[in-house]
């Protein structure tokens, strides 16, 4: 049986506020599947978001290990996981974050300047990642020629092209209409199923987490179920 894509190891994350600690996590201990679409639930303060921003390599524990397809990415310099981040995880936030003077081919193409890919390669990849999402035909417009629905679609396809085996999602259906959220959320779960990306989403919403494998709840910066 392949290791866990993620291998979470009593993890805690302290925040200082004033004089006093505040626990965003608890000694949390979690095993993530290759192929798995996780959802994160929980009320506000509940460190879902915080353990997303760990495991993606944005934010480090105070204690334990989180090691994602065997690094353990608390250890890595700022150089090292900068690195790391572009080759291991595609983002997906609330705010779509597109340049709005680049189009969407441009906007899709931004992660693979920093590989020294050949245009013709960036290219290729680009056009296979609009595909995905099915905007090709949108590939020459803008942010704002585009709706909400869509500009979220660009944001997936430029998590995905550098083909990263993990894509984290931080309520990425909380700005979108109900058709635009439920058009998203089939490809997050299609990515799962039939691509075998592992899909790692924070959100409020029970319907936008009835389309994932398995259901996390936090609460005081533990796992309660």
């Amino acid at each position: 049986m392949a290791p866990p894509i993620v291998s979470i190891r009593d993890l805690s994350k302290l925040y200082r506020q004033g004089d006093i600690n505040v626990t965003a996590l608890n000694a949390v201990s979690l095993d993530i599947e290759l192929g798995e679409f996780i959802v994160l639930m929980g009320p506000s303060g509940s460190g879902k978001s915080t353990l997303l921003h760990i495991i993606a390599g944005i934010d480090r524990p105070t204690h334990g290990s989180c090691r994602v397809q065997d690094t353990d990415v608390a250890r890595l310099n700022e150089s090292q996981l900068a690195d790391w981040r572009n080759r291991n995880v595609g983002f997906v936030f609330q705010s779509f974050n597109l340049i709005p003077v680049l189009t969407a081919f441009e906007n899709v193409e931004l992660p693979l300047l920093l590989t020294g890919l050949k245009a013709s390669r960036r290219r290729q990849q680009v056009t296979t990642a609009l595909h995905l999402v099915g905007l090709i035909d949108r590939q020459h417009h803008l942010p704002r020629q585009l709706s909400g629905g869509q500009e979220q679609r660009v944001a997936i396809a430029r998590a995905l092209v550098t083909d990263p085996p993990l894509i984290v999602a931080d309520e990425p259906t909380g700005n979108l209409d109900a058709k635009s959220a439920t058009d998203v959320l089939e490809i997050l779960r299609s990515l799962s199923q039939q691509a075998g990306k592992t899909v790692i989403m924070v959100t409020h919403d029970p319907k936008a987490a009835a389309y994932g494998t398995r259901q996390l709840h936090l609460e005081k910066g533990e796992i309660v179920a």
